[in-house]
């Protein structure tokens, strides 16, 4: 989970291998022919590759055991991300890649397909004309209306200077643009000031090695202009590099445990201290969560709450108190192994309870989208509803289902990285933080 705590562990683990296969009933390679069980998964391997009536995929039959073995824990933070997904994974956390300068998300209702979400200001994508709201095709000669958003971000990312076509639909009208990759730094810090000097800081993800630098540059940019009360917005923040949100928590603390982390064994050791620094922000603090606030972003939510240092303001946050090690695997991908939990200053252990804000405020930017289904109508056939003054069509299925869902409104970004867009007026959370400073 966190890079700095990684490297400790795993240099543990290599000197403590031998043990732990002994120790642990872990397997090694001639360990998998010495129980009938290890015998069967060999066997059942060489069965379907001698019966099969359909040639089998190697690379997938094996991924899918891997898979299989980690999917019988049945925790979902264990979990093995293949080569390809990896590399991805791996460019997102040094916050550097080439690519067109956007951001996507899901086009479909399904989570598949990928449309342009923002487009950044000096990027590929915007020398182009790329806007907001398009839809990607495809990219080179691969249709991608319906692969995931991994696959379309493997498919534009790649080497310095190197070309990439894309097919785009914009109003369901298609063009194609050639662009060239260029370097992208990943910002995940947002700011700007609101009405009475009040700064606003959002951080959008831990995941990110330049997170802990940006945050601290962003805080000395409020310094810098005086300001007394900042809000600290961390809604929809997953979590990331445990070192990052001990950074965080750190600018605002001068003293005391931020986290601690416990052991299967049950030793518990601290983690993370705060330091007086003179580039500590010492004024009022606002934190702001929602349900989807995790991770790193309880850790900064709850060592600030333990330590009456901040107002929380919100939703129950999401509830993930446990912390993962990613070790590199053979084939270049990579496990994330659940090794710890995590608790707070005060011991308090959050996992799938989440942290209960001081005051609790619904998030009131995201509405949800119309959304409707039935049945009973031809296959194939078109249904026309009325909807506010204006036509929603669907089409039917072989069985005469049909279903819709609306677009989601998303938050307005800006095209200049750094750059918050906030809306006091529609933004609930935000007003309240806003009244509680006054």
């Amino acid at each position: 989970m966190n890079a700095k705590r990684l490297t400790l562990v795993a240099g543990t683990l290599a000197a403590t291998a031998a043990v732990a296969y002994a120790q642990l009933g872990g397997y090694t390679q001639s360990d998998l022919t010495k129980t009938a069980t290890g015998k069967t998964l060999l066997q059942v391997i060489g069965d379907l590759n001698q019966y099969y009536l359909y040639p089998v995929d190697q690379e997938k039959l094996l991924r899918g055991a891997i898979n299989g073995a980690i999917g019988s824990l049945n925790d979902e933070f264990t979990y093995y991300s293949e080569p390809a997904n990896n590399a991805v994974d791996q460019q997102n956390l040094s916050g550097e890649f080439y690519g067109i300068g956007v951001t996507l998300v899901a086009a479909n209702p399904d989570g598949t397909g990928g449309k342009i979400d923002n487009v950044y200001k000096n990027g590929a994508a915007a020398a182009n004309g790329v806007q907001i709201g398009d839809v990607f095709v495809k990219i080179a000669d691969t249709e991608v209306l319906t692969s995931k958003l991994d696959e379309i971000v493997r498919l534009v990312r790649g080497t310095k200077g190197t070309f990439v076509n894309v097919t785009f639909a914009r109003d369901g009208k298609p063009y194609t643009v050639k662009m060239e990759r260029q370097p992208v730094v990943i910002v995940s810090v947002e700011e700007t000031i609101l009405p009475g000097n009040i700064g606003y800081i959002a951080l959008n993800t831990f995941y990110n090695e330049k997170a802990s630098e940006q945050f601290a540059a962003a805080v000395a940019d409020m310094k810098k202009k005086n300001v007394t009360k900042l809000i600290l917005d961390l809604r929809d923040n997953g979590g990331g590099l445990l070192s990052a949100g001990v950074d965080v928590a750190d600018q605002f603390l001068q003293t005391g445990n931020i986290v601690s982390l416990r052991e299967r064994s049950g030793k518990t050791t601290v983690y993370g201290k705060a330091g007086k620094r003179n580039t500590d922000y010492t004024g009022k603090l606002i934190l702001l969560v929602n349900k989807n606030s995790a991770s790193a972003s309880e850790v900064v939510s709850g060592a600030l709450q333990d330590e009456k240092r901040a107002t929380i303001v919100g939703e129950q946050t999401f509830g993930k108190g446990v912390a993962q090690i990613p070790i590199t695997t053979v084939d270049g991908g990579k496990v994330a192994i659940v090794n710890s939990a995590w608790l707070t200053p005060l011991g308090r252990e959050i996992h799938k309870k989440g942290i209960t804000p001081d005051v609790v405020v619904k998030d009131t930017r995201y509405v949800t989208p119309l959304n409707f289904s039935g049945s009973g109508i031809t296959a194939g056939s078109k249904l026309t509803l009325t909807v506010a003054g204006k036509p929603v069509t669907v089409t039917a299925d072989k069985d005469g289902k049909f279903s819709y869902t609306g677009e989601v409104k998303r938050p307005s970004r800006s095209t200049v990285q750094g750059e918050a867009v906030v809306d006091v007026q529609g933004d609930a959370q935000l007003k309240k933080a806003l009244e509680l400073l006054k």
